[in-house]
């Protein structure tokens, strides 16, 4: 597990510029892994893909943590196997129903013909604004 230097300053999008944090505050350890990650055992991480869950802030290309070792409730930000098929849904308990969050996309119900299974509760997602081919299996470049 690798520990990164955590310095304890909220930044503004707005600014142009901000004096170095160092200059005044000490490095505080700061492990991704623990602030991320609630169950490392029953925790994967996965690749959004589309603009069907963009209301609830998750882009294409984002990374989502996904635990299965939490419950999915009503209202859940999931991941599940439909049909064969890996999606990224709200899930709607009560009407058997997968919702997205981008009104172009439809609302799915859930028919009891259908394969279904909860893979998990993204209980984050995680922005990539650099694209990074490490995803793929090579080195993240400049």
């Amino acid at each position: 597990m690798r520990v990164f230097p955590f310095i304890p300053i909220p930044a503004s999008a707005g600014i142009s510029g901000f004096e170095s944090p160092a200059a005044e505050y000490s490095q505080l350890g700061l492990s991704l892994d623990e602030l991320l990650i609630l169950h490392p055992s029953s925790t994967f991480i996965g690749v959004a893909q589309g603009d069907s869950m963009q209301g609830a802030g998750i882009f294409d290309g984002d990374l989502l943590i996904v635990d299965r070792h939490i419950t999915a409730q009503h209202g859940a930000v999931i991941v599940a196997n439909f049909n064969g098929e890996f999606v990224c849904k709200i899930l709607d308990k009560h009407r058997r129903l997968l919702l997205s969050s981008n009104d172009k996309h439809q609302a799915v119900q859930i028919h009891d013909y259908d394969e279904f299974c909860i893979e998990g509760v993204v209980i984050r997602s995680v922005r990539l604004h650099h694209h990074c081919s490490l995803l793929a299996g090579n080195a993240c470049l400049p």
